[in-house]
């Protein structure tokens, strides 16, 4: 960002002249006197930055087995940065240590992690650390208990007689004769008294002289086999030379005897070791979003009217799935009927003339199932209609394995306006990468949620940011750049 400066008479616009030209005549002589030979800059304000990246765990959510963070994008208040490189010195400043993301799901908080290291893994930067759980909220202070009135001689609330016009001021003579009040009447037979020590036991508790000893033999334990008793090693002792070591050992030879040194191992300065590597099969992943600000959780799942209006569109983005894919037959939920049976001609004799008959054939058999699907919906802006997400592919081996996304709305009419539709095969993965859906995640602190991909091939991947906006799903930023920051989808 650039910073406002002003310049004096050492170059550029003159204070007197910028007066002169508002109108401001009387006063440019005193502007021209009062005009500062140096410079004066002002000191940029900050970005507030929000960075996106995407955690990747095995095992339980919360207490994952092995765990890595994937930088994505940094908002800097202008544009999209990549986060894999942004401020590296050397690790990247979106997980740099003690930075701190939280974990969204559907736009919820269901977590936060805390950076603790870095390191590479083929190339690219990770993030290391810990899980946490989300703080419970401080809870209210508890209102104070009213103050009881009491004499102030014990802690028992005390009941006073209301006061009327006829009664006696309260210290007066009149009326039958009072006690003597000086002291509080005592009716506990437990209560302890205070009694003041009189001369003469005064006398009995002096202390001791110096010069004189107290026998303590007479209060002595009994001697007791089994007591344990601490004696002090005599000089020159075994004991007493090996209570007193605090060197090494230098005739200990074995390298695996542990020892005990001043001061604290950096161990590499790895608090966390990395422990997840490579892709397994049973990877999740979870977006983590981190800012400078606290914003509400801005939930990004989408409530239908009608629950029978999911059901169709979830049938008709997965009738179309079937289509790209080379694969037969309607989803059962669709509504849509299979293809009807093409008749064929059969030759059968009949009264020694041979004729041609029709005969129905046998419907043919379903395709195989989509794999891996994946559908979500989501509501992108307040008040916005539903945005649909549909991944699957073909299943078996790579070589043969086809990949599907399609993007999607429904429209006025109840049909589906498809937005984006990615395509690919196992052969081909490298040019045209798989999309994976994430999550959906504001990324430029808008209230509007863009949708998160993972762009993978078969030797690397990326992240992508998709903005859906007017019937057109667009691409946003690209992680890394490169070749898949360059493609276009259909």
């Amino acid at each position: 960002m650039s910073s406002s400066r002003i310049v004096g008479a050492g170059g550029g616009v003159s204070l007197a002249r910028t007066l002169g030209a508002l109108g401001l005549g009387l006063l440019s002589g005193l502007a021209a006197q009062a005009q500062y030979s140096g410079r004066v800059t002002t000191k940029p304000k900050a970005p507030e930055l929000r960075a996106v990246a995407v955690l990747e765990w095995t095992g339980e959510a919360g207490k994952p087995k092995s765990c890595r963070m994937v930088p994505v994008s940094i908002f800097d208040g202008e544009k999209l940065n990549d986060a894999s490189i942004y401020m590296a010195r050397p690790e990247p400043l979106a997980i740099a240590g003690q930075v701190e993301y939280q974990l969204k799901d559907n736009g919820k908080t269901i977590g936060l992690f805390d950076i603790k290291n870095t390191g590479q893994e083929q190339g690219s930067w990770v993030g290391y650390g810990e899980w946490k759980p989300v703080p419970n909220p401080t809870p209210a202070f508890a209102a104070k208990a009213p103050m009881l009135d009491d004499d102030g001689s014990d802690d028992k609330p005390v009941l006073h007689r209301k006061k009327h016009a006829d009664d006696a001021p309260a210290g007066s003579s009149t009326g039958p004769a009072s006690k003597d009040t000086s002291k509080p009447a005592d009716d506990d037979p437990d209560r302890p008294h205070l009694h003041k020590k009189d001369d003469a036991a005064a006398n009995t508790d002096a202390k001791p002289k110096p010069e004189e000893k107290t026998d303590t033999s007479a209060t002595a334990a009994p001697d007791d086999p089994d007591r344990p008793v601490l004696k002090k090693p005599k000089k020159g002792s075994k004991e007493d030379e090996d209570a007193s070591r605090s060197e090494s050992l230098p005739q200990v030879t074995d390298p695996d005897r542990p020892r005990l040194q001043r001061g604290k191992s950096n161990a590499d300065n790895l608090k966390v070791l990395p422990s997840l590597m490579g892709l397994p099969a049973d990877m999740q992943q979870v977006v983590a979003v981190s800012d400078a600000q606290n914003h509400p959780d801005h939930p990004w799942v989408y409530s239908w009217a009608n629950p029978e209006d999911e059901k169709k569109m979830k049938a008709l983005m997965e009738d179309l799935a079937r289509q790209v894919l080379g694969l037969t037959g309607p989803s059962p939920s669709s509504g849509i009927p299979a293809t009807a049976p093409t008749a064929k001609t059969v030759p059968h004799r009949a009264g020694g003339v041979t004729k041609m008959a029709k005969q129905p054939s046998e419907p043919p058999a379903p395709g195989p199932e989509l794999q891996d699907e994946q559908f979500r919906v989501f509501e992108l802006t307040y008040g916005s209609g539903a945005t649909m997400v549909l991944t699957a592919d073909t299943g078996g081996p790579l070589a043969k394995e086809k990949f599907v996304t399609i993007i999607g709305q429904p429209d006025l009419y109840g049909n589906l306006r498809v937005l984006l539709k990615n395509v690919t095969d196992g052969t081909h993965l490298d040019e045209t990468p798989h999309m994976r859906i994430v999550d959906a995640v504001d990324a430029l602190a808008d209230n509007r949620g863009e949708l998160l991909f993972e762009l993978r091939g078969e030797t690397s991947r990326q992240f992508a940011l998709y903005r859906v906006m007017r019937g057109r799903a667009d691409k946003l930023f690209v992680a890394g750049g490169g070749y898949y920051g360059n493609l276009s989808q259909e």
